[in-house]
């Protein structure tokens, strides 16, 4: 199957291109032919960067490159603001041109809060009913858009996909921590994230133990939340347990955060808002257990995988951290258990079958035992 995306893609800073290109890789090991329609800053094999994120004239750039592959079907990645001005709304015009030549579109929905603001209902009730098939993370995310939109035969749902990896050697002594206990915050620094909650349980936390350190990974993205910015690093810098906390900051490459990630012993994920987290997934990657806020969407993940704790209230964060932290067994038996969600659930190849799937219920020509027949030059 040839198969196009929309997305963003690496180095692009964004989760989504992340996304894209595990999944990209996954597909075309499994003998599909892609390519990627990306922003301007994207590169790779088959990865063609042809437009701006502002631009008024994006469906246009995107439809034009990508409708003279031919291709059996176009997957998008949807983010709010990915696809210009007004949360997007440019995505619509180009699935409609899809529409019109006959090319099948999946659309996975990359964020779908429990309530809908107007503009959220107005863009969403459209992306449904226009693509071919629309595919979500979670059941919950379903549930939503099916109260209210309808249109449950149309939308899949499909974990987040996790990598099968092993962890990076000597990781805690490139990173200066070796023979500490280390408790991760890491990804963007946004007030929705609730890191400042972590940073200023420190003190209490570090109480429990002289080998307990916090390590800080993560940046801002662009200008973006400029006063939280400092808030955040002053309630870092003004800690009592400042020694106790270091920062590592920067856009990692891939490597550098397996490193970091490696390195820890428990992921806190202390969100305040969210629908998912491509960063569980990363710390599943390693079988890093985690300690989270309780989200609905942490609660389903951590309830299928169990793989972390859920916490109401800042002493169940101190309790849970802690008790991962000392409790060998507990940890133990977490890692395990993400192990083995992974490796029977949630793997790039389960998730890459699972995705054939849907975009085959589409595809409009029946080929029957017709199979696609791409090998890759030198592999």
């Amino acid at each position: 199957m040839r198969i196009g995306f929309v997305s963003t893609y690496p180095p692009i800073e964004c989760g989504i291109g992340t996304y894209t290109s595990y999944l990209n890789e996954a597909l075309k090991k499994i003998g599909n032919e892609t390519f990627v329609v990306s922003p301007l800053g994207a590169h790779g094999e088959g990865v063609f960067p042809v437009y701006r994120p502002k631009s008024t004239s994006m469906s246009t750039q995107i439809y034009d490159i990508s409708a003279e592959f031919t291709p059996d079907i176009i997957h998008i990645q949807h983010e709010y603001g990915l696809y210009g001005p007004q949360r997007g709304v440019q995505v619509i015009g180009l699935i409609i041109m899809y529409k019109l030549v006959g090319i099948p579109v999946v659309t996975t929905l990359h964020t779908v809060q429990e309530k809908l603001d107007h503009a959220e209902q107005t863009l969403l009730r459209l992306i449904v009913s226009e693509s071919s098939a629309v595919i979500v993370h979670e059941q919950l995310q379903k549930d939503t858009l099916v109260k209210y939109f309808g249109q449950e035969e149309k939308i899949h749902v499909i974990h987040h996909g996790i990598r099968e990896v092993e962890g990076i050697k000597d990781a805690k002594k490139k990173v200066g921590l070796e023979g500490r206990k280390v408790v991760l915050l890491c990804g963007y620094f946004r007030p929705s994230k609730g890191f400042i909650k972590i940073v200023n349980l420190m003190p209490e936390i570090c109480k429990q133990a002289d080998d307990i350190v916090l390590l800080v990974a993560g940046k801002s993205r662009g200008l973006e939340y400029q006063e939280y910015q400092r808030e955040f690093y002053e309630a870092i810098n003004n800690s009592p347990v400042n020694d106790r906390i270091k920062v590592l900051r920067g856009q990692f490459p891939q490597h550098t955060f397996d490193t970091i990630v490696s390195a820890s012993d428990v992921v806190v994920l202390p969100y305040e808002k969210g629908a998912q987290s491509g960063i569980m997934a990363q710390c599943f990657a390693f079988q890093k257990p985690v300690v989270t806020s309780n989200l609905l969407a942490f609660r389903k993940l951590i309830k299928r995988s169990n793989g972390g704790l859920i916490c109401k209230n800042k002493k169940e964060y101190i309790q849970n951290i802690i008790k991962i932290l000392r409790d060998d067994d507990l940890c133990r038996t977490l890692q395990n258990n993400i192990k083995e969600y992974v490796k029977n659930h949630s793997s790039w190849a389960i998730i890459a079958q699972q995705h054939i799937k849907v975009y085959h219920s589409v595809v409009r020509i029946p080929y029957g035992k017709a199979k696609y027949a791409y090998w890759e030059e030198g592999k």
